[in-house]
């Protein structure tokens, strides 16, 4: 007999995950670091064990994937941090002016672009984590043309937004691709 279920259970075991790690109080920063890096491990583990299936479609003609989010979110670490807070020149790695979806559509099914899409999303995790810890304070600014000025405490607020949106879809991608559930 089968055992039912439930959503809310834990995808991994609770002494293996270490979202739980995130401290409850303390300073804002640190805080706010922890928070985005639950968020971070939760794609990765919604992620784990899949090979060549992480660009399975969610349903046509989405062209959704688990492999899109990841080169989705290389692209929008790199542009807050690097492009916005770090003033650097640094062009989307996945998506273009001329290919602005190309994050997703070009999630294919190929060993190499799933490795060059997980290296490119940990290297700019890797930049992003390295930026936060050194600045000076959260209140630091950058310009961004959609946004106009921004602190570095509302890219991490916005990050934070972001991977937890596209975690909900995460969860939904990953049960359609071999029924693992939970939080």
């Amino acid at each position: 007999m089968t055992v039912p279920r439930r959503r809310a259970e834990m995808f991994i075991a609770a002494e293996h995950d270490r979202r739980l790690n995130a401290r409850t109080t303390g300073d804002e920063r640190r805080m706010l670091v922890d928070f985005l890096g639950a968020q971070r491990a939760t794609l990765e583990l919604k992620c784990a064990g899949l090979g060549t299936e992480l660009s399975r479609r969610s349903v046509e003609p989405s062209t959704l994937s688990l492999l899109g989010l990841i080169r989705h979110l290389a692209d929008v670490e790199r542009r807050w941090f690097r492009q916005v807070m770090a003033r650097q020149d640094a062009p989307p790695h996945f998506s273009s002016k001329e290919h602005p979806d190309d994050d997703f559509d070009g999630a294919a099914p190929d060993p190499a672009v799933i490795a060059a899409a997980w290296e490119a999303w940990r290297a700019e995790v890797a930049f992003a984590d390295d930026f936060v810890a050194e600045a000076p304070d959260l209140d630091i600014v950058g310009d961004d043309s959609w946004r106009g000025t921004v602190s570095l405490r509302w890219v991490l607020i916005h990050m934070v937004e972001e991977y937890a949106r596209h975690n909900g879809h995460a969860d939904l991608l990953r049960e359609r691709i071999d029924g693992a559930v939970g939080v």
